[in-house]
């Protein structure tokens, strides 16, 4: 078995006994392999191996890649911080985006979105403690923002994804994870319909996954380290 089979089925089968330890059902987590700075070469190794779903942080890079990768059925996953002069591109080449924190950006994907493709799929990224420079709508501002989105027509708002502080207690990730779920349940309470938790990473993802994630977003553990 090659590396990257033996990496993907490594952490499949450690987030299938994460499931079932905190009463998961079967298969509700999904991988986000994180591919950033790792060549084409490197995703289709991975492709190969039978991972879809990719994320990326850089746009230009992102590009370069999905043209290498043209013939290959994959899906594509914006995770950065959105430019408004970048938004044409990603509304054209992304299945999914991650990181919205400002209506005039979904406003902007949404109007440039191409009638020819599914709706976009959104996620606001919610910046939950507070860290200044930091990306991501305030805990206080994501109902307006959620119920602003999800009017805009050729987008669809999905969840909410964060990025928390690195710890490396258990107990902490959790906390920061179920405040999250929490949220996304309130929201959902006054009359949203999302379905997704785009949270935790290599270092924190069973953290993430008793706490509800669909989506956890990997790259350190499935690709190696970073150079």
């Amino acid at each position: 078995m090659s590396e990257p089979n033996t990496k993907l089925e490594s952490l499949r089968r450690q987030i299938r006994t994460a499931e079932r330890r905190y009463q998961r059902d079967a298969g509700s987590v999904s991988i986000l392999a994180v591919s950033k700075a790792k060549s084409a070469g490197d995703i289709r190794a991975l492709a190969e191996a039978g991972q879809v779903d990719f994320g990326e942080n850089y746009l230009q890079e992102a590009l370069a890649k999905q043209s290498a990768l043209s013939g290959l059925p994959l899906t594509w996953h914006y995770i950065g911080q959105i430019q408004s002069n970048k938004t044409a591109d990603i509304a054209r080449n992304f299945d999914w985006v991650h990181s919205i924190d400002r209506l005039k950006i979904a406003q902007r994907l949404s109007q440039q979105r191409p009638d020819d493709l599914a709706p976009l799929q959104i996620c606001l990224q919610v910046n939950l403690q507070n860290e200044p420079g930091k990306a991501g709508v305030s805990t206080t501002a994501a109902g307006q923002l959620a119920n602003a989105v999800a009017q805009l027509p050729n987008v669809q708002l999905r969840g909410l994804m964060v990025i928390p502080q690195p710890s490396n207690d258990f107990d902490a990730q959790r906390a920061v994870f179920a405040e999250l779920r929490i949220l996304l349940e309130q929201l959902n309470a006054e009359g949203l319909a999302m379905d997704t938790l785009s949270m935790g990473m290599s270092a924190d993802w069973e953290a993430a996954v008793a706490e509800g994630a669909t989506w956890i977003r990997i790259g350190t553990a499935l690709f190696g380290p970073r150079t």
